[in-house]
């Protein structure tokens, strides 16, 4: 198929642009700097020069399309009008084509409301992080689109050993500084590796049945404070208790979408292993962190 990624050379985009590459796909990428431009060529990709707050300067360039991925979004106050027009003008673009194209979308755990041991699946109703609202009814037009067959993924949490949501984390046991969480140790977080993410989105670009969902967990939840000593006992922390700061603090010093780190939740992806045949691979996050460089 030939796909065109939004975010293709983003933390996510670069692990499912190398996995569409592996598996025949012909990639275009949304990029807004040469240096991005460059990284995508050298993983096989052909580059678009553009900016998704301006989607009518690019927007007519793209070459004929069988698939888009939209994995790409500021953490601003204003990213949820930046979508919508971005939306926009990728609806009007695909609105005439024969045969419709696969949109692919992206939601997230902070969509979902905090359950206490309830598991959360597609079928909860939305409970969204207030910074992050603006995503369901994006998600719901994707969905009842008829210019695209639209599907939704909705990630975990997505880390790497060092990276994603663990990089605050591990750029404090680096420094030696003490490992601050929000909230409490006892909150949990759903986790996916970003290369098992990748995965997912190269299924539901091959199966998924238009309209449906899925929720990225590969991990139904851990505890946020097992996560923070192990990083404390891998780069040899005297102390591995924690620092606990509040929602309020952490939403003051990153923005109002910080808050969703104080979430605690438990989220299946049991859909996407049944119907898609999913099978993640990275399943022991503290194994990873204690196997880390010094």
């Amino acid at each position: 198929m030939n796909v065109f990624v939004l975010g293709g050379t983003g933390f996510i985009g670069t692990a499912l642009a190398r996995v569409l590459i592996k598996r025949g796909h012909r990639l275009t990428g949304l990029v807004r700097s040469e240096a991005s431009a460059k990284k995508l060529r050298s993983i096989g990709g052909q580059p678009l020069v553009g900016d998704i707050a301006r989607p009518a300067s690019w927007i007519e360039q793209l070459p004929p399309i069988d698939a888009i991925v939209h994995l790409a979004f500021d953490l601003d106050a204003d990213m949820g009008t930046v979508d919508g027009r971005l939306l926009d003008a990728m609806l009007r673009r695909f609105a005439g084509q024969r045969p419709r194209p696969r949109f692919i979308t992206t939601g997230g755990c902070w969509l979902f409301g905090t359950g206490g041991n309830e598991v959360a699946t597609e079928a909860a109703p939305f409970s969204p992080l207030p910074a992050f609202a603006w995503m369901v009814p994006h998600a719901w037009r994707i969905l009842s689109s008829r210019a695209v067959k639209g599907v939704v993924i909705h990630p975990a949490m997505v880390y790497t050993a060092d990276g994603g949501v663990f990089s605050r984390f591990a750029a404090d046991a680096r420094a030696g500084a003490a490992i601050r969480i929000v909230g409490s140790e006892a909150v949990r977080w759903p986790l996916v590796h970003r290369d098992d993410l990748a995965e997912l989105y190269a299924l539901a670009l091959d199966m998924a049945p238009p309209g449906s969902s899925y929720i990225g967990a590969a991990i139904e939840a851990l505890e946020v404070g097992r996560i923070a000593r192990a990083f404390a006992r891998r780069f040899g922390r005297p102390n591995q208790t924690p620092q606990i700061v509040s929602a309020d603090q952490i939403a003051g010093e990153l923005g109002e979408w910080a808050r969703g780190y104080a979430r605690d939740q438990r989220l299946s992806g049991a859909k996407a292993r049944a119907e898609l045949g999913w099978r993640p691979a990275h399943l022991d996050p503290e194994g990873e962190i204690a196997a880390l460089p010094a």
